[in-house]
């Protein structure tokens, strides 16, 4: 038996990064067109940031929350678990956090959003839009097809980096109990990518890094 410190990261792969762009392949085919619907929602999503009222605040949480259900059993149950087998326990997670935003849309705290500077909410607009427009054009550039391509509201990924960046200067009590599952997950996709030997390993960590600096500033 080989001695435990020969092992890399590789090695605890559970497949490899070839069948993982090509799940992302047959998951994009199965469920096209929907990617129009969530960049739709994601745009709806940027006008509320930008000019925010406790009635599109409510919507945004709804859409986020509706959005991270749909991923956890679209993606994660249906076609992540195939190659994956710790998929069926990230869905439940995935349905908790949709399930809190949910109820946080419907029952929670909620205030105008006019305390924050139009810097702040532009800061964060930006950042979402860069996720929903650029993230997609991350597989192109990294010579993977672009039928691999990581869409918000379809991939987790930058599903969940669009969340921090909503998050950031959502104006609710409980931002910061909503931002735990996002970030954890985000954890785990930089480990991901970095077991993979991904050249965009850095990207998802630099964008989770960004909103909570907005965050941090809005609370200035």
């Amino acid at each position: 038996m080989s001695e435990w410190w020969t092992y890399t990261l590789s090695d605890f792969l559970l497949f490899s990064p070839r069948v993982y762009y090509r799940l992302l392949e047959l998951h994009n085919h199965a469920l096209w067109p929907a990617h129009l619907l969530t960049i739709a929602a994601g745009v709806m999503i940027i006008y509320a940031i930008i000019r925010p009222s406790i009635q599109l605040t409510r919507f945004v949480l709804a859409a986020l929350g509706v959005i991270w259900i749909w991923v956890a059993f679209a993606f994660f149950w249906e076609r992540y678990a195939t190659i994956n087998w710790a998929a069926v326990y990230v869905a439940p997670v995935f349905v908790l956090q949709g399930v809190m935003l949910l109820a946080t849309a419907a029952f929670g705290p909620v205030t105008s959003g006019q305390r924050e500077t139009r810097f702040i909410r532009l800061s964060a607009a930006a950042l979402f839009a860069l996720i929903l427009f650029a993230y997609p054009l991350i597989a192109p550039t990294m010579d993977r097809p672009w039928s691999a391509a990581e869409v918000f509201g379809i991939a987790p990924d930058p599903t969940v980096l669009a969340t921090l960046a909503a998050l950031a200067v959502a104006p609710i009590p409980l931002r910061w109990l909503l931002l735990v599952i996002p970030l954890a997950w985000t954890t785990i996709a930089t480990f991901t990518l970095l077991t993979m030997e991904a050249p965009d390993v850095w990207i998802p960590p630099a964008f989770a890094i960004v909103a909570i600096i907005i965050s941090l500033l809005r609370n200035k």
